[in-house]
This record gives C-alpha cells, sequence and structure tokens, in this order.
C-alpha cells in the first residue's frame, strides 16, 4: 500500500470489469476502493468478493460488507499459523543475520522511498 496505490481498484476498474467475475483481495485493503467495491456487488457488476484485507482493519462492525450475501470475509492472519514463527525465525537466523554479519545484501530489504 503506497501513495500511487491507494484506492487503485475503483469504479472504473469495476466497470471494465467482465460482468459476472468474483473479486478476490488477499494484499492490501486501502488498494480497493470500499464504496465502489459495495456498490458493484450490489448492483451485480461482480458476482461476488473474497476479502481477507481491508482499508480499516478489523473490519468495522456497521460496514455494508458484512450484510452482503455474495462476500467472502476471512482473518488477515497468516502470521497466526502453526509454523510461522519457527520459519520466520530460521529466516533470520540462517539467511539474513549471516549476510548482515558478512556485509552482504539482505534478502526481503524495504524501499523505504518506495514505501514497500
Amino acid at each position: 500500500s503506497t501513495v500511487s496505490t491507494r484506492g487503485m481498484v475503483n469504479a472504473d476498474a469495476f466497470a471494465a470489469a467482465k460482468e459476472g467475475m468474483v473479486f478476490i483481495n488477499l494484499g492490501r485493503g486501502p488498494v480497493v476502493d470500499e464504496k465502489a467495491l459495495v456498490k458493484a456487488l450490489k448492483s451485480g457488476q461482480l458476482k461476488g468478493a473474497a476479502l481477507d484485507v481491508f482499508a480499516e482493519e478489523p473490519l468495522p462492525k456497521g460496514h455494508d460488507l458484512w450484510g452482503l450475501d455474495n462476500v467472502l470475509i476471512s482473518p488477515h492472519n497468516m502470521d497466526q499459523t502453526e509454523t510461522f514463527m519457527h520459519e520466520a525465525t530460521s529466516f533470520f537466523l540462517m539467511e539474513n543475520l549471516p549476510r548482515f554479519i558478512c556485509g552482504e545484501d539482505l534478502l526481503n530489504r524495504v524501499d523505504v522511498k518506495a514505501g514497500y
């Protein structure tokens, strides 16, 4: 989610999509204009949506998306799997820590200027 991607999937994008498509977002919530998404779902332009990220998390109780039968909402909690902490710790200890100590480039670096 960056300034340039916020609201990128908007009413124009939904209008250009093939009618009856199912929209899936498991990336970044703010990329989607949620008002436009709700309108496309209510009008039938979209057949449905599967979402686990939102502009505001957790999704507020009164949000329109909760009341739509054609929306699947799941929690954005990949970090709560049985093996996540082991995998993350192992990656740090076996990959990036040795690279850091040896002055090598790290894997999965964040580009602060780009915002990701």
